[in-house]
């Protein structure tokens, strides 16, 4: 396997990390990433494969986990009962009651609060050059899952940061500080949302918090502990990737003069530059992937942003183009881990896309983006527009 080296945070890497991809794909469908000191796949059918199959998951094998420092165990306590970091059996109990919650019908019945928070958002939108991140792009999601939830929305800052502060933990090369802020964040949030179970389990709501408490399949329900880090997942989750989704997306079709959103289009914006671009396997046995050698313990980066610029699964990768038409893309990963809120995503990119450009014609860059050092997120630090 051809070992490349790359900074995550080298500057020119966070501000296009695509032509490392490209460089990689010279090699074949996986190469060796040295800076992680993993395998990863960089072609679309590779990350599709890796992310379905079952000789690989999320769960570190027993004997090759860690030590968790006493310091973070408060945040790894939660991840221990997130079905994004759990396999079967747990995880299908986890997910198949989360999916009876997060019903297709639940979903739809959203639209309307969508498009009057959008419609608000604008309504407040000043004339002078402003960052349609924190304006726009941040508070419609985080109200639609505080909502969703079932969770006065008056706390959305403190769900941002908090969410902010819990993320910042995936990337590489974390600091002190990051630690120190995400075990803070951890302990307030997971306090907040054990009071608002406490609330709900006396005064059941029309809401998904209510619906998981209430919620058994043969019998088992949630735990109390499982019940908050479903809870806290699905905010967090909930919304980071939708508001980065809709900055890059947003940035992009600015950048190139296309203000028409139609559902194809939509799906271009998800493919294009996705805010997710490594979701990190375990190999579970020794076996041969794409005619390389794994291990029991090595871990794979599946890289989902590189698997939608793959010229073998769609014509001209690097180019937007709102009328393709391929393959699904990768970016809500894919087998028993795929996203359950990308039904909720894909409505909310589509609604706050089309009242954007519908209230906003005149809307343009007031200076070139930047993206933040948060790899492997992939998301805007400001995005500087005049409406």
């Amino acid at each position: 396997m051809e070992h490349f080296a790359q900074n995550p945070k080298d500057p020119a890497f966070v501000q296009d990390p695509y032509p490392f991809y490209e460089r990689t794909r010279t090699a074949g469908d996986l190469f060796y990433w040295d800076d992680y000191g993993m395998a990863c796949t960089v072609s679309y059918a590779a990350t599709q494969a890796a992310l379905r199959d079952k000789r690989m998951g999320r769960e570190c094998p027993p004997e090759f986990a860690r030590p968790i420092p006493e310091a973070l165990a408060p945040f790894y306590k939660i991840e221990s009962h997130s079905m994004l970091e759990l396999e079967p059996p747990v995880h299908t109990r986890l997910r198949g009651l989360v999916l009876r919650a997060f019903t297709s019908r639940t979903i739809a019945a959203l639209a309307p609060d969508i498009t009057d928070l959008c419609n608000q958002a604008i309504d407040r939108f000043p004339s002078a050059p402003f960052d349609l991140l924190t304006a726009f792009a941040q508070p419609v999601p985080v109200r639609i899952i505080s909502r969703l939830l079932g969770v006065d929305e008056t706390h959305a800052d403190d769900l941002l940061k908090w969410s902010n502060a819990m993320v910042a933990m995936y990337q590489p090369q974390r600091t002190p500080q990051i630690e120190a802020d995400a075990m803070a964040a951890t302990k307030a949030f997971s306090a907040f949302i054990r009071d608002y179970i406490g609330h709900k389990r006396k005064n059941p709501a029309n809401d998904l918090i209510s619906t998981l408490i209430a919620a058994n399949e043969a019998g088992d329900k949630l735990t109390e502990d499982e019940l908050i880090t479903t809870c806290i997942l699905l905010l967090n989750a909930g919304h980071e990737a939708t508001v980065h989704t809709l900055g890059n997306g947003v940035k992009t079709l600015l950048e190139i003069g296309h203000k028409t959103i139609t559902p194809t289009a939509v799906e271009e914006v998800i493919r294009h530059d996705p805010p997710l671009h490594m979701f990190t396997r375990y190999v579970y046995e020794d076996m041969e992937f794409y005619g390389h050698a794994l291990k029991r313990g090595d871990q794979i980066g599946c890289l989902l942003a590189a698997a939608n610029r793959d010229a073998t699964a769609y014509a001209n990768p690097t180019q937007f183009d709102p009328t393709r038409a391929g393959p699904k893309n990768a970016s809500f990963g894919g087998g028993i881990h795929f996203c359950v809120g990308a039904p909720l995503a894909r409505l909310e990119l589509q609604i706050a896309l089309e009242t954007l450009f519908a209230r906003c014609p005149n809307l343009r860059l007031a200076s070139p983006p930047k993206y933040a050092d948060v790899y492997h997120f992939h998301g805007l630090e400001t995005l500087m527009v005049q409406a």
